[in-house]
């Protein structure tokens, strides 16, 4: 992984910093596992804006990525592939009957590596095996939180996630936000980090790529009239009072967890404030 400052050419790229793609081996994706991809523009079913800033940018289509990892069997992988719709890179893999399927590319899978999610494989960058085969210390990335369930955390470029400890069906591990939780054991997750760690150093250096990005100009809360935000009004530069949301939630160290969710008690250890 690696990337780019540009020369300042123009005032765009002046500050710009952008991905060296190195890793990435092809520009084509599989036609097969592509699917059609629906603009909101932050408008849910009844037509009701619930989103804000969301609308335009460039036409995307979906990958259909197998976070599930339930088929048995050796696959080959063909490509590591950019993929607009997550920050991290996919890869292409193929088993032997041919059923060719994408996965969330971790960290050092190179092409014409052999990857595996069946039980007793070896823990191996890209293997997927259930949390009570993986050895301790291990560095993980897309974990079930239910067996079966496919994964959902430590999904994003970068994220890793690592096995603390193993007590009968539960597993403690320690997740990137600094969390420490249990989760059991016969979830699946894989081996290695998420690739494409240098995504947190782009610097997109000009409005318009955000706008590429689906994401419309931003208007500050305290401009804005009473009837359109809690911080909005008051004669001349007011403060806006407390930093709050648009549904009057305040922004600033209020805990919107409910006390009584379920899944608390398996928490051993909250994130970092």
């Amino acid at each position: 992984m690696s990337v780019r400052k540009l020369k300042p050419i123009t005032p765009g790229q002046r500050f710009k910093v952008v991905n060296g793609f190195d890793a990435i081996t092809t520009s084509t994706p599989e036609k097969s596992l592509i699917a059609p991809l629906k603009k909101t523009g932050g408008r849910n079913s009844s037509g009701k804006m619930t989103a804000s800033h969301r609308g335009g940018g460039h036409k995307r289509r979906y990958r259909l990525i197998d976070f599930k990892r339930n088929k048995s069997g050796v696959a080959e992988v063909l490509s590591i592939e950019y993929d607009p719709n997550r920050t991290a890179f996919i890869a292409l893999t193929q088993y032997a009957d041919g059923e060719k399927r994408y996965i969330v590319a971790p960290n050092g899978l190179a092409v014409g590596s052999k990857i595996s999610s069946d039980a007793g494989s070896s823990p191996d960058i890209g293997n997927a095996l259930k949390l009570s085969e993986i050895p301790l210390g291990t560095i993980i990335s897309c974990i079930e939180l239910r067996p079966g369930q496919g994964a959902v955390l430590a999904r994003s470029a970068g994220t890793f996630a690592q096995l603390m400890a193993k007590d009968g069906k539960f597993v403690t591990i320690k997740l990137p936000s600094g969390e420490t939780r249990l989760i059991l054991a016969e979830c699946l997750a894989m081996i290695g980090a998420i690739s494409n760690s240098d995504h947190q150093l782009i610097v997109s250096g000009k409005a318009g790529r955000s706008r590429w990005l689906g994401r419309r100009p931003r208007t500050r809360p305290v401009v804005m009239n009473p009837v359109d935000h809690p911080m909005g009004g008051g004669e001349g530069r007011a403060s806006g009072g407390h930093p709050r949301s648009k549904n009057g939630i305040p922004a600033k160290g209020f805990r919107t967890r409910s006390k009584t969710k379920d899944s608390n008690r398996y928490i051993v250890e909250r994130r970092k404030k």
